[in-house]
């Protein structure tokens, strides 16, 4: 099993690498692991409207235990039932979702690469960058249309919360990275650069 982190600021276009890195791989071969989908489940009662201000950029919004835990049980050949998490309910669902162990696993997320248990875990770290300007547009074209949010309660969000957690959490994470992807989705030389790695990587395990 190769175990990838893919690691970046909200909007630096990671689910995006990760969709063109595996748009060619084998079927069946490749398990996405979202960091997103380990958001802490809401403590009961909360109202929408205070759940929607909760700081999702920062390290204790995540539950790391069971992130690490099923990480661990899938390098260990273990299936595992993942948690999902809705960003309009701002919790988590009680759907979960059946995850085998597969050749090869993509833990990606904003800190991906925060926690030094869960990079020991890592075969190849990646850490997508972009340019800020670049990040703020994407996260108001995102949070506009799937998350309900005005674009003014977006900007403000970025500046109060984005910007500040990224500097302190986010952007130090990219010295734990075995590559750096600059532009994001676009960079279209080191997606394929890395998928063709991975190629390798699998035909060396037949």
């Amino acid at each position: 099993m190769f175990i990838i982190g893919i690691a970046g600021g909200t909007g630096s276009g990671k689910t995006t690498v990760v969709r063109k890195i595996i748009s060619e791989l084998p079927a069946g071969q490749v398990s996405i692991i979202p960091q997103d989908s380990y958001y802490k489940k809401a403590e009961p009662g909360v109202p929408l409207s205070e759940l929607q201000k909760k700081n999702f950029d920062h390290p204790d919004a995540f539950d790391w235990d069971l992130l690490f835990e099923q990480v661990q049980q899938l390098k260990e050949g273990k299936a595992i039932d993942q948690p999902q998490y809705s960003f309009l309910k701002c919790d988590r669902l009680e759907e979960t979702l059946y995850v085998e162990p597969t050749e090869v696993i993509i833990i990606e997320g904003i800190m991906a690469l925060y926690k030094k248990e869960l990079r020991d875990l890592m075969d190849l770290r990646i850490y997508v960058d972009a340019d800020p300007d670049e990040r703020l547009i994407r996260v108001i074209e995102r949070d506009v249309i799937e998350r309900g949010r005005t674009a003014r309660a977006v900007m403000n969000r970025y500046r109060e919360v984005l910007k500040p957690m990224h500097k302190e959490f986010i952007e130090p994470t990219k010295e734990f990275a075995d590559v750096i992807i600059p532009q994001g989705g676009e960079n279209m030389r080191a997606i394929c650069m890395m998928r063709k790695y991975i190629e390798r990587m699998l035909k060396g395990k037949e």
